[in-house]
């Protein structure tokens, strides 16, 4: 049995899970997951403007925390935090941990290749829409392929303490140490598919223990403490999905079942690179206090095609907020938003979208929310999108005015305008699987 735990669900998730779960009980891999489909345009963002970044930058300071325990409990650490430049991620690793083995996988970015794979014939066209990469070639930013876990899984095979991919899929953190632990073949699928839901079930962190929950989250234990999940993976396949004694949250088969309908689509058919896993095989049983054992799962074939995902620079975006007090708060900021909407039109602003919210009232449900008849206040969100940045900028100045020449009360405007921000879209395609062809290198 090993024990594979998840302390990061992305970039920005709670900074001391990791070390919590490295010092408060035994685990053996210690996956980090911090990449999003946004992320990834942001790194590239960087490392166009830097040649030393493009990677998580949380990480590095992480692995020299915890190198010290980590090579005292022989932990291995399998991330993604290699973003689209995992040679400096390591190398930074190195300097602020210079005792850890450092092994990297690469493989998965094909920016560079763009024009080459569409001189060859590779559309990539948009997965929804069927539109070809080229119609947008000028404005991509990013553009990685989703890599599996067996890359990984030899990373791990050179001995390394810390392993750092780019874009690999987030359940692949954990079916790696499985695949190098128990040493499963690539035509194993029942397997892989069972490595596979162990990784969905813990790739968001804490929110298979409690975090994020709706059911009954006013009973959760400590929250302000939660264990980050850990699970105890067999050689057949099986699983229990645990955290260590001691912390806050729970683990209990209604929690990990919310986990489960996490970003799932076909519950038959959920496809990785390393196969494609059956949702509705899953067994789960309890198995004592904060533990839940999972079982029965079953498996199919790895798909021929592989998912790329590419971002582009779209246009540009602005939101301002205002807030107005009691009485008939919710009647000044239609008020308010009215009066904006009228000035931009006499400016002869267009945009692709405006978009207003109001906030304390229906911004989260809509018509679905409960009538609030006359709220203490009402937090007014104008934002619009468009493709010239000029009229998103003169949007930025028409909100801020209302504070003396619209309705009374308005506050909440010490930020001033509100800037304008890049939008990013993205663009899921598909690419044969032999055209990417993924290394492992050892970083000394």
């Amino acid at each position: 049995m090993i024990r594979i735990a998840n302390g990061q669900g992305f970039w920005g998730d709670w900074l001391e899970a990791p070390v919590r779960l490295v010092e408060d009980g035994p685990i053996d891999y210690l996956a980090l997951d911090y990449l999003a489909e946004i992320t990834m345009s942001i790194v590239q963002k960087q490392k166009q403007a830097d040649a030393n970044l493009g990677y998580a930058r949380d990480f590095p300071p992480l692995m020299g925390r915890l190198a010290a325990r980590i090579r005292e409990r022989g932990v291995k650490v399998v991330a993604n935090a290699g973003g689209v430049n995992p040679v400096a991620c390591a190398r930074e690793v190195r300097r602020l941990a210079p005792h850890l083995r450092v092994a990297i996988v690469e493989g998965d970015d094909v920016f560079a290749r763009i024009d080459h794979l569409i001189a060859n014939g590779h559309a990539m066209a948009n997965m929804e829409t069927g539109e070809p990469l080229a119609a947008i070639r000028s404005r991509i930013l990013s553009a990685n392929a989703y890599i599996g876990a067996f890359p990984v899984a030899e990373a791990l095979a050179t001995g390394a303490d810390v392993v750092i991919a780019g874009r690999c899929t987030d359940t692949a953190l954990t079916l790696a140490p499985m695949i190098h632990a128990f040493g499963w073949r690539e035509d194993q699928w029942d397997l892989l598919a069972a490595g596979t839901i162990a990784g969905h079930i813990i790739e968001c962190g804490a929110q298979c223990t409690g975090g994020n929950c709706q059911v009954d989250w006013k009973s959760i234990p400590d929250f302000a403490n939660i264990g980050y999940p850990i699970v105890e993976a067999q050689p057949d396949g099986t699983f229990v999905v645990t955290k260590h004694q001691g912390t806050g949250g729970r683990v209990t088969c209604d929690v990990v079942k919310e986990q489960l309908l996490y970003e799932l689509g076909d519950p038959k058919n959920y496809i990785t690179p390393d196969c494609v896993a059956d949702f509705t095989t899953i067994q789960l049983a309890a198995d004592g206090a904060d533990r839940v054992r999972v079982s029965g799962i079953r498996g199919a074939p790895r798909p021929a095609m592989l998912k790329v995902s590419i971002s582009y620079d779209w246009g540009y975006k602005a939101i301002g907020t205002l807030v107005y007090s009691w009485p008939d708060a919710l009647e000044k900021a239609r008020a308010a938003d009215g009066i904006v909407r009228e000035r931009l039109q006499r400016l002869g602003l267009h945009f692709e979208e405006i978009y207003t919210e109001y906030f304390g009232v229906n911004a989260c449900h809509g018509t679905a929310a409960a009538v609030v008849a006359d709220p203490a206040e009402v937090q007014l969100r104008i934002g619009v999108r468009g493709t010239d940045r000029k009229s998103v900028d003169r949007f930025t100045r028409e909100l801020v005015p209302l504070v003396l020449n619209g309705p009374p009360t308005a506050t909440g405007f010490g930020d001033g305008r509100p800037p304008v921000r890049e939008v990013v879209a993205y663009w899921p395609a598909l690419l044969a699987r032999e055209e990417i062809r993924t290394r492992v290198e050892v970083v000394e």
